[in-house]
């Protein structure tokens, strides 16, 4: 069993300031890895889907999961589907199977009216200068309070995900002299460039 108590303090480390979503995002990931019975990820042997989206309150909850989960943007095991929701489906590729941890709606409620939300996160004060009395409480709630209480935690479901071999070709682009992988280069006349130089030679024309 992941204790996602472990992983608080580098956690914390790793997002740079005390809040109650990364620890969330511990919890969600500690419960998805132990529904499924599999370790945290030394490779891509798994994969978190985030229903996170663009610009949404307490984005802090992707640190707590790739923190504990071992799904990271540098192993290009996590993706977000954009939907707004603050809810993990962890993929165990192997056994090609699947849970769904969502964060409870009346937990996420409660957070909204503490005074850590409304006189400090929603007037756009940075969470690094919430004052430690009133952030850490929240924290030590999350760490604390029963899973079943904080969390919705689905059954076990199939899902395959397709293999993809990684990209180890490379040039170097023509223009800007900067390595690029070979998929994202463009040739441009008798040019091969990368993305960005592509687009400035277009408008050069």
């Amino acid at each position: 069993m992941i204790d996602p108590k472990e992983f608080l303090a580098a956690g914390q480390l790793l997002h740079g300031h005390k809040c109650p979503a990364m620890p969330l995002g511990l919890r969600a990931g500690a419960a998805a890895l132990n529904a499924l019975g599999v370790e945290r990820a030394k490779d891509k042997e798994l994969l978190a889907i985030l229903d996170l989206g663009e610009g949404h309150f307490a984005h802090c909850f992707a640190d707590g999961v790739q923190m504990i989960t071992g799904c990271t943007f540098g192993k290009g095991n996590i993706r977000a589907s954009g939907h707004g929701k603050f809810a993990l489906t962890l993929v165990d590729k192997a056994g090609s199977r699947a849970v769904r941890v969502a964060a409870r709606t009346e937990r996420l409620q409660e957070t909204k009216k503490t005074e850590f939300f409304r006189e400090y996160r929603m007037k756009g004060i940075p969470a690094s200068q919430v004052p430690e009395e009133v952030v850490s409480p929240l924290v030590e709630k999350v760490m604390n309070a029963p899973e079943e209480k904080l969390l919705k935690v689905g059954q076990v479901f199939r899902y395959e995900v397709e293999p993809k071999a990684g990209v180890f070709d490379s040039l170097v682009c023509d223009r800007c002299g900067e390595m690029v992988v070979e998929p994202y280069a463009r040739v441009v006349g008798d040019k091969r460039v990368c993305i960005p130089c592509a687009d400035e030679l277009r408008l050069e024309k």
